[in-house]
């Protein structure tokens, strides 16, 4: 259980960091609307709404790590159980499920790097995913890097 800790609060970080804090409901580049660190999802199950009231950064950081523990490391696990034994690399991949959902995870070559613990070629393919809209974004470059470092 300490390894699981430990990539949740790796993740945790790199998601914070990353995602920026929001109070207030906006629409994220996805088109959905998001509140605090990226949450689409309420920890209820509720998708969050642009009604929504604002929330603390506290709330935010709870919600944040009810997200990460249920559902995208717990993606990641399902998809990849051999990283339990890589905490560092479970928190990289968790967020980057958590940046692009763990659907695009399991379809990709950069799983199939990470299954056969071919660290080198999974840095080379989390590289790879750094376009939105056409074209390459320097935050995404610099999350990217961050995740890369961690494997």
């Amino acid at each position: 259980m300490a390894r699981v800790e430990q990539a949740l609060a790796i993740a945790t970080e790199l998601c914070k960091e990353f995602e920026g804090f929001r109070s207030k409901p906006y629409i994220c580049p996805a088109g959905y609307p998001t509140i605090g660190y990226g949450t689409v999802y309420k920890p209820n199950g509720l998708k969050v709404t642009m009604q929504d009231q604002p929330i603390s950064k506290e709330l935010a950081e709870e919600w944040l790590i009810s997200e990460l523990r249920n559902n995208y490391m717990a993606g990641v696990l399902r998809t990849s159980p051999k990283l339990i034994a890589h905490p560092k690399a479970l928190g990289a991949i968790t967020d980057f499920a958590y940046n692009l959902g763990v659907p695009r995870y399991r379809a990709s070559t950069l799983r199939r790097r990470v299954d056969a613990q071919d660290w080198e070629g999974a840095a080379t393919e989390l590289h790879r995913w750094v376009y939105g809209g056409g074209r390459k974004l320097p935050g995404l470059v610099r999350r990217r890097q961050a995740e890369a470092d961690l494997l």
